[in-house]
């Protein structure tokens, strides 16, 4: 099954960028890779089906709907992306590379994981917050959460952007859709199966997924680097945004052959 959903976009040429987020965002947390990358990419970010400006989906979603919905929005436009996920978005960003390999030319993916399903109990806090997102409701549970994503170091103002964007992306059925797809995900087994280069970026100071997680999936992708975005948390692409998106036109220029 694949859902409807909301883009937002920037530029008019070059390679197809897709930007998946992660678990408790929206298109919103791409907006400095919309400004930068838009300059020499078409990119694309999603509100993912059941969050923020996207309409909730007509039943429940695993891990290949979400991949299935992304692969829509590429055959839309014609050809194959480049697909750039941050966390929950980097294991639907792989998966689509399994089950779609036409359309994936490289992977961007960043402090993400090959699923909580790797380990029980980080299986069972997944699915756990559900449980916190209905019972305090967007707002507070946004608070409690955000200032963990971003390094201790993260100014206030960031801070409250990405409290702000969760409350006003996460909600039920669309949150407990998307924590069961990612309670239930363990690719460790077909990582291998994945021919697409790839770019594989963590926050120095990710205290969510962590450093190990992303060294577990760049030592199992055939093609991959691997870069440790310095001064940055689990939104390395927020909280350090010039950086990460120097790494990611790096990538491109020599997957995608963009112009210096």
């Amino acid at each position: 099954m694949t859902a409807a959903v909301h883009v937002a976009e920037a530029g008019d040429q070059g390679p197809l960028l897709l930007c998946l987020h992660g678990i408790g965002s929206s298109s919103a947390a791409f907006a400095p890779q919309l400004a930068e990358l838009g300059r020499c990419a078409r990119v694309v970010a999603w509100d993912a089906p059941g969050y923020a400006r996207s309409p909730d989906p007509d039943g429940p979603l695993g891990l290949d709907d979400y991949a299935d919905t992304a692969a829509g929005l590429i055959r839309a436009r014609g050809g194959s992306a480049h697909v750039l996920g941050v966390s929950w978005g980097g294991v639907i960003a792989l998966r689509l590379a399994v089950r779609h390999p036409e359309l994936v030319d490289s992977l961007i993916v960043a402090d993400s994981s090959p699923g909580s399903g790797t380990d029980p109990a980080k299986a069972a806090a997944m699915r756990a917050r559900v449980t916190d997102l209905a019972e305090v409701g967007p707002r507070a549970f946004a608070a409690a959460r955000a200032p963990r994503l971003l390094s201790e170091q993260a100014p206030d103002a960031l801070v409250r952007r990405v409290t702000d964007t969760m409350a006003h992306a996460v909600r039920l059925p669309g949150y407990g859709h998307a924590a069961e797809s990612m309670a239930a995900a363990d690719l460790r087994g077909e990582l291998s199966r994945i021919t697409a280069p790839a770019l594989v970026l963590c926050g120095e100071q990710d205290r969510v997924t962590g450093v190990d997680a992303s060294q577990v999936l760049a030592g199992a992708l055939h093609k991959s680097a691997y870069v440790i975005v310095k001064d940055a948390g689990h939104l390395a692409n927020q909280e350090q945004p010039a950086r990460f998106n120097a790494w990611v036109l790096s990538h491109l220029r020599i997957t995608a052959r963009i112009p210096d």
